[in-house]
């Protein structure tokens, strides 16, 4: 197959039912009649704004050659001597093989984040049978324990936003962008897409599933690793580990209706996400390595998501194939901090993301569809060691906690959150009612001054960056964007170290995921479940 990377297309022209344009461009682009292309395909497609008044897709294409041609694919790639044109590499096959004989141990998986999930997956059709631990409920559980918090107040601690089947992206806008060029990204990819999700997240340059089909596709995930021999164990704790003498793993114990249960285990997967602060200590507790990491601080912002269409797109802003816009922002400060704009959700709402009693905690989420009034996007501050009260491993846990019960009793102590228009942000005096741009959080917003339920360094440098943030996207610093408080789990406090091995000095043990500070998004964690999983396998070889 010949790959064509940078190929520019207009917007009628960009997508995969308009399969003859593209045959058109890559022919061009070839030097060959299209009669003599057998198929083309879309890999990747990306949007071009640069120009307002010439906005386009960029594509990448992968094209196969008819047999009626006398030019084989590598003279017609020599022929046009453009590097974005070249054979691609067929994909490599699997670093592991299947097991033949089972673990008599079975390997233990916490955690059904995508981590989890997709260490439990290649674990499953690798033949090792995993015994999968998740505190939270299945998805549909969860569904209605997040929809009793929101109807009630009533918080499950371990079945929301941050804890239940899929892990804390599920209710989120599904993204599944990451930095990382690893291979295993399009196993994923594939997985997603024979579980249910959109098949265009296999081109789109930033793919995302959304809440509502992410939903049935961790589901569909569950269902596949049972029916290989996994088994799967909802609203069941990991509350200690056994360790020996020499601190290797010989045992797990859990906590459910059912009571405490001791069972034997060599090998575990600890993929708890980045909320399991009661992991954190019991790990500590063990004497596992931990170390304090960067984290963020801040709060998010809505605006009118039309807004933002135009803002980004200009004149082709209502055009049926762009959809709704996102932005990714950023400046560094002569302070030294950093300001950016994360988990940016087009058409999406803010979810109370609470996962303690007496603490609020703000996310974003997107359906599919991306069709809500507003956008959301977190707006953060980098938080660092130094910030912390001491060197304690744990102490950015207590930082966190400290900010997230401020915003508590700031908001009426019962799950409101506070909220402030930009302006009186930027002015530091209270807001009393929101402007043209209404809350989507969903137990109501009492408006209030955040400063007060952020810390100072945090506060001052929101206030810098915001008209700097404005200069790069025309809107963002308008007087009625809406802020609510506060955002603390973008990622984790905490590393929990491995080895070359990716086992934590807790031998047996292999920390993965956000919650060990080894990923960041659904993408870059599943790619970590599978290779925790992949040095879990060789432990059979």
């Amino acid at each position: 197959m010949i790959e064509i990377r940078n190929l520019e297309l207009s917007l009628s022209a960009g997508g995969p039912s308009s399969e003859g344009e593209m045959r058109c461009a890559a022919a061009k682009r070839l030097g060959v009649a299209e009669g003599q292309i057998a198929s083309v395909r879309l890999l990747k497609r990306s949007v071009d704004a640069r120009r307002k008044a010439n906005v386009h897709f960029v594509v990448t294409l992968g094209v196969t050659l008819g047999v009626a041609l006398d030019d084989d694919e590598a003279t017609v790639v020599r022929r046009v001597a453009d590097a974005d044109v070249f054979v691609a590499e067929s994909e490599s096959s699997p670093v592991i093989a299947a097991l033949t004989i089972a673990p008599a141990v079975r390997p233990v998986v916490v955690g059904t984040g995508p981590a989890g999930l997709f260490a439990a997956l290649l674990l499953a059709r690798f033949g090792a049978r995993p015994i999968v631990i998740e505190r939270g409920a299945a998805v549909d559980g969860r569904i209605r324990a997040v929809s009793t918090f929101i109807r009630d107040g009533a918080l499950d601690p371990d079945s929301n936003i941050q804890f239940g089947e899929g892990g804390a992206g599920t209710f989120s806008d599904g993204k599944l962008t990451t930095n990382t060029h690893n291979p295993r990204c399009r196993s994923v990819l594939e997985a997603f897409v024979k579980a249910g999700a959109a098949e265009e997240i296999l081109w789109q340059a930033k793919p995302h599933i959304g809440t509502d089909h992410l939903t049935g596709a961790v589901r569909r995930l569950r269902e596949e690793i049972e029916s290989l021999g996994g088994e799967v164990c909802f609203k069941t704790r990991l509350s200690d580990l056994i360790l020996d003498e020499d601190n290797v793993l010989r045992g797990v114990v859990t906590q459910s209706d059912r009571g405490r249960v001791e069972f034997a285990a060599e090998a575990l997967i600890l993929a708890a996400g980045h909320s399991a602060r009661d992991t954190l200590e019991m790990l500590h507790r063990h004497g596992a390595s931990l170390a304090q990491k960067p984290f963020s601080i801040g709060v998010r912002i809505e605006h009118d998501q039309h807004m933002v269409n135009r803002a980004q797109y200009g004149p082709a802003a209502e055009h049926p194939a762009l959809g709704a816009a996102d932005y990714k922002l950023s400046c560094h400060l002569s302070s030294g901090r950093s300001v950016y704009t994360f988990c940016m959700c087009p058409g999406g709402e803010v979810v109370a993301a609470a996962s303690e009693a007496g603490g609020v905690v703000t996310n974003g989420m997107s359906r599919f569809a991306r069709d809500g009034a507003n956008s959301n996007s977190a707006f953060l501050v980098n938080v660092v060691p130094g910030d912390f009260e001491d060197d304690h491993p744990l102490a950015g846990v207590w930082f966190q906690r400290q900010w997230e019960h401020a915003a508590f009793e700031l908001g009426g102590r019962d799950f409101r959150a506070p909220a402030q228009l930009m302006g009186d942000f930027l002015r530091g005096v209270a807001s009393s009612g929101a402007g043209d741009v209404q809350p989507t959080y969903p137990l109501g917003v009492e408006y209030a001054d955040l400063s007060q339920c952020l810390p100072e360094f945090a506060v001052c440098s929101l206030r810098e960056a915001a008209p700097i943030l404005d200069r790069r996207m025309h809107g963002f610093a308008a007087a009625d964007a809406l802020l609510t408080g506060v955002e603390t789990r973008s990622s984790s406090p905490v590393r929990v170290l491995r080895d070359d091995t990716l086992q934590s000095n807790l031998r047996g043990v292999y920390p993965c995921g956000e919650g060990a500070g080894y990923a960041g998004g659904i993408m870059s964690a599943a790619v970590d479940g599978i290779r925790c999983a992949e040095a879990l396998l060789s432990r059979y070889e």
